[in-house]
């Protein structure tokens, strides 16, 4: 699979508020909270008393993550960077998109009362980086959202996109994610196309849009089938690297806000799946007026506009294990298990495992021993006894009741129901040729 900065780079178009002011002014710590619309849209100060996000694990797979910045201090882990092997809470240069994302999750201000600066959705959960080079055309997700999984994760936010193929790790890894009941979300992508965007559109990943404050749908939201909620993305204000703030518009900052929902429900019903946390979210998405009625998800909307605080208090029934993503397949569960089940499953995908080929071998030639054996006895009881009744091609004849047609142990080799790779995998969701 291979990266782009794409999303990196609508998101970092705005950055500062270079286009929307003309040059970026020093805004200052009430500037700064001040323009974050969405926790007012949410109404985060009411969130807050039901959920903070405590006790929960959001990944970042992204840039790595600037710990030590003073609204992020304390809430970032080590991590891991696949860039050089070491940790990923330090900034990768000048690179600050995970920082971004990581503060629109997790971030908890400072100052007196944590009034100033950044402040995420979810101010007391974990940010888990997880460092990777989005410019890095070689770069793929499978290990680092393995890695994600095995060390707590409980929500993985990846805000990046690409348009190639989804590798046969990778969706192993996705499958390992979900197997581990790890919820999965991902930006649509920012160029206003149908065009389907990784890992966004992998199925069992929570595709999410961006909305203005208006809350309608970004013009360069890339939208489809797969596309489940949206969230603010427009106008974003999240903390940076080379500037301690940045103001940008994005999927990317939509899909932390998301993440950042997640997390606060995992933390009020632990007990739920992320399936069911999905079904949380998707249940209470709101939609406008001339939206309301129509067949949903919609490609533009999905199922609508997250809404938190409806999704944490809420009468909802918690519904199937999957909510509204795919079920998992068999054959997907074997996958996503450790090397030698990928390898059973793969066996699986080519009809039969080697044992099972040894066996019906071993059960062809033993049969073959015994006609061979039948024949000799027969021969040489004719030679004694002359041909049976009706000459050749009768009862004794070849075909007639005693004679010895073989036939293989398993009629057309048909595997039972209850074989490996008896059922095939759901269908993909994707369009073709993506």
């Amino acid at each position: 699979m291979s990266f782009t900065r794409t999303l990196r780079a609508v998101g970092g178009a705005v950055v500062a508020g270079a286009l929307l002011f003309g040059t970026a002014p020093v805004a200052s710590a009430d500037q700064i909270r001040h323009d974050q619309w969405p926790l007012r849209s949410f109404g985060a100060d009411d969130i807050w008393k039901v959920s903070t996000g405590k006790g929960v694990t959001v990944a970042v797979i992204d840039d790595p993550v600037d710990g030590s910045h003073p609204d992020l201090k304390g809430n970032v882990l080590p991590g891991k960077s696949f860039l050089d092997g070491g940790t990923a809470d330090s900034p990768d240069g000048k690179n600050e998109h995970g920082t971004a994302m990581a503060s629109l999750i997790a971030g908890h201000g400072h100052g007196p009362g944590g009034s100033d600066g950044v402040k995420g959705l979810a101010p007391d959960a974990k940010i888990l980086p997880v460092g990777i080079d989005l410019g890095d055309k070689e770069e793929s997700y499978a290990e680092p959202l393995r890695y994600a999984v095995d060390h707590g994760a409980k929500v993985v936010n990846m805000s990046f996109e690409d348009f190639g193929d989804t590798s046969p790790a990778e969706k192993a890894a996705v499958d390992y994610a979900r197997k581990h009941d790890v919820l999965l979300v991902a930006s649509s992508g920012n160029s206003g196309s149908s065009i389907p965007h990784l890992p966004s559109s992998v199925p069992g990943v929570l595709a999410v849009g961006a909305v203005d404050i208006d809350l309608k749908v970004w013009k360069f939201s890339s939208y489809g089938s797969h596309i489940k909620l949206l969230a603010p993305g427009l106008h974003i204000r999240s903390a940076g690297v080379e500037t301690p703030y940045r103001l940008a518009n994005g999927t990317s900052d939509s899909t932390a806000y998301v993440s950042a929902a997640a997390a606060l429900l995992r933390s009020k019903f632990p007990d739920l799946t992320a399936g069911q946390i999905a079904n949380r979210l998707v249940k209470t998405a709101g939609l406008p007026d001339e939206m309301k009625g129509k067949k949903l998800p919609d490609p533009h909307y999905g199922y609508g506009f997250i809404r938190p605080s409806k999704a944490l208090t809420a009468n909802i029934p918690a519904g199937s294990k999957n909510g509204p993503l795919p079920a998992l397949s068999e054959d997907s569960s074997k996958a996503s298990g450790n090397g030698k089940d990928a390898q059973q499953a793969t066996e699986s995908d080519n009809g039969m495992g080697t044992g099972v080929i040894i066996g019906i071998v071993g059960g062809v030639v033993g049969l073959l021993v015994v006609v061979l054996i039948v024949v000799l006895v027969v021969k040489k009881k004719n030679g004694r006894n002359g041909p049976p009744p009706g000459g050749p091609g009768g009862y004794g004849g070849p075909g007639g009741p005693g004679g010895f047609v073989p036939h293989p142990p398993y009629p057309g080799h048909q595997q039972q129901p209850s074989a490996p790779g008896a059922y095939p995998s759901a269908p993909p969701t994707q369009p073709p040729g993506r």
